[in-house]
């Protein structure tokens, strides 16, 4: 899906209007075409599909190199991302660690990325969004267990209502093995974070 600039723009006019400003005053009269360009590229996301960037894996058993592919669970950690809270339209941003037991296919750590990318680039909350990297992952990807785990602040808790400058959120969603707190402890660890045990987690 494109996102339609021209009617962000014409929507971003009017809506400087109703806060009481003058469109055409010279420091936001190109606000519009930003917030266009803005748009475009935070909701890039929408209709996009998740799931294409795990559409190319290698086989653990058949190579290309079996002898450099892991026994155990694939860990990234610090992945960067920003999304839109849906609920007001201010940014959220953070990390997300993601981690997957694998089956018989693995893939590049790059496609990880790209999954939380798209699924954040659309409106969205951290609760969420956690649990379609999840999922994702989890129905196109042979993994035995999945892990996510996003920490991020959010505009509307510190930049308005209470402000609370230094909150975060912290989420967890898990499929397969780790829905196990005991299975998913190691992990946990190695992320380096305390993490609840029960989260936001569900089979």
């Amino acid at each position: 899906m494109t996102v339609d600039k021209g009617r962000v723009e014409r929507l971003t006019r009017e809506l400087l209007e109703a806060i009481g400003e003058d469109p055409d005053r010279p420091g936001i009269k190109q606000t519009p075409s930003r917030m266009a360009e803005l748009y475009a590229e935070f909701f890039a996301g929408v209709g996009e599909d998740p799931a294409e960037p795990l559409a190319h894996t290698i086989s653990v058993t058949r190579g290309p190199a079996p002898d450099t592919l892991p026994s155990g669970a694939v860990l990234l950690r610090d992945i960067r991302f920003r999304s839109v809270c849906e609920h007001h339209l201010l940014p959220f941003a953070g990390h997300a660690h993601i981690a997957y037991l694998p089956g018989e296919q693995v893939v590049g750590l790059g496609a990880l990325v790209r999954v939380v990318e798209i699924l954040a680039a659309r409106p969205q909350v951290q609760e969420r969004l956690g649990e379609q990297i999840a999922d994702t992952i989890a129905e196109n990807l042979d993994a035995r267990g999945v892990l996510v785990v996003l920490d991020a602040s959010h505009g509307c808790v510190t930049m308005r209502g209470g402000r609370q400058t230094e909150a975060s959120t912290l989420t967890i969603a898990a499929r397969g093995v780790y829905t196990d707190p005991v299975a998913r402890a190691e992990l946990v660890t190695l992320i380096g974070m305390t993490v609840p045990g029960a989260g936001t987690s569900r089979a």
